[in-house]
């Protein structure tokens, strides 16, 4: 994948804390991080580590308690509630799980709906729908509705809808977990072309261990710290209960039985294995 210089990200120690004194969760902790142009960076960890808080603050969707984002030259942090629309139409892009089309909207006009936000932009978005459901293949179903559609279609029209307005960043939240294996496969791939060919970039959560594959960088998130997986040693376990990854260098969650060492990825998978260790080996 070719790489460049420029950075369309810089996050500077932003943190996200909920309530105050001895009650106070920190879903976030003094994360700081670049994303530049043509990267793919998957951010993963177990449920709860802070994955969705994060992305929701680099969406300009949730403001920080502290630090600062900078999307594309244009610091996000304090600017009013009421400009952050016009930034999130024009420089992010975002693909859900649920992937959040309208369904009384054909494939082609979910995939223009952003683009009515940005003036005097329809016309030229519509050459540029064109050129995209070409490209996700679907060109032969730009009059379905999203009902009639498979979940590996729907989830490529959601890519569409995310890159009509060209944004320089996609922000995905699991795009792979409603898919089977071999939607998903294909789900990858179309992000891995469209960050090579459009010089756009990815940061993408997600709990599928075999998109590590075709990603620039993989950060692990836990505890709401985020840790650089390619520069660090770890020794890679898996949870015996729901067979996470978990690096065993760093984990708070340990067991023993029969002898052997386990490692846990959340406190409710240790519960459950002690309740009955047998079940689980």
């Amino acid at each position: 994948m070719t790489m460049n210089n420029t950075t369309l990200l810089d996050v500077d120690n932003i943190s996200k804390y909920y309530g105050s004194g001895h009650t106070q969760v920190r879903a976030v902790r003094n994360i700081s991080l670049q994303l530049d142009a043509g990267e793919l960076v998957l951010i993963m960890g177990p449920s709860g580590s802070g994955k969705t808080t994060l992305l929701s603050m680099l969406g300009g969707l949730l403001k920080p308690s502290s630090g600062r984002i900078i999307i594309d030259n244009i610091d996000i942090t304090d600017l009013k509630e009421s400009e952050l629309p016009n930034i999130r139409s024009a420089k992010i892009g975002f693909v859900f799980q649920a992937f959040n089309l309208l369904e009384a909207l054909t494939v082609e006009e979910n995939i223009l709906f952003p683009a009515q936000l940005i003036p005097n932009q329809l016309k030229e978005a519509k050459k540029r729908a064109n050129e995209l459901i070409n490209r996700i293949g679907l060109s032969k179903r730009r009059d379905a509705l999203p009902a009639t559609l498979s979940g590996g279609e729907k989830q490529r029209v959601a890519i569409a809808h995310a890159l009509i307005n060209k944004p320089p960043i996609i922000l995905a939240d699991e795009p792979t977990g409603n898919l089977d294996s071999q939607s998903g496969q294909d789900i990858m791939m179309v992000l891995h072309d469209i960050v090579r060919d459009d010089g756009c970039s990815v940061i993408m959560v997600t709990h599928d261990p075999r998109v590590e594959e075709i990603a620039n960088r993989v950060l692990w998130l836990e505890d709401g710290s985020l840790n650089d997986r390619s520069e660090n040693l770890h020794d890679w376990q898996h949870c015996p209960v729901c067979n996470m990854r978990v690096d065993a260098l760093t984990a708070k969650l340990n067991g023993e039985f029969n002898a052997q060492q386990f490692v846990f990825c959340s406190t409710r998978c240790k519960e459950r294995f002690e309740d009955n260790p047998t079940a689980y080996l």
